[in-house]
């Protein structure tokens, strides 16, 4: 997910792979049946990270590295909350609703 409150983006001169990686894209916390059905897509910064990880590894990654950790997690509630964030405004750099 790359829809969330305190994202971040910038344009390709700018841009920062990493960064975008762990700033950019979500760490969201699902229930065990859901991690499942979503193919672990919950960690996806460490799929930005490293786009060639198995899904079935991400979790595994997650916890091999304690600086993954340190991504504050989106929750199921939180997550339906940011749906209506779709234009950035590049003045205050942050995603608003229409």
């Amino acid at each position: 997910m790359h829809q969330f409150e305190g994202v971040y983006w910038a344009r390709r001169n700018d841009w920062d792979p990493v960064r975008a990686a762990m700033e950019g894209s979500s760490f969201y916390d699902l229930p065990p049946v859901l991690r499942w059905f979503s193919g672990n897509i919950g960690y996806h910064h460490v799929h930005h990270l490293g786009p060639r990880i198995p899904n079935y590894r991400l979790k595994e990654c997650f916890e091999a590295f304690p600086a993954l950790k340190s991504r504050q997690p989106l929750t199921l509630r939180e997550s339906l909350a940011c749906i209506r964030l779709k234009l950035w405004d590049e003045e205050r750099q942050e995603l608003l609703a229409f």
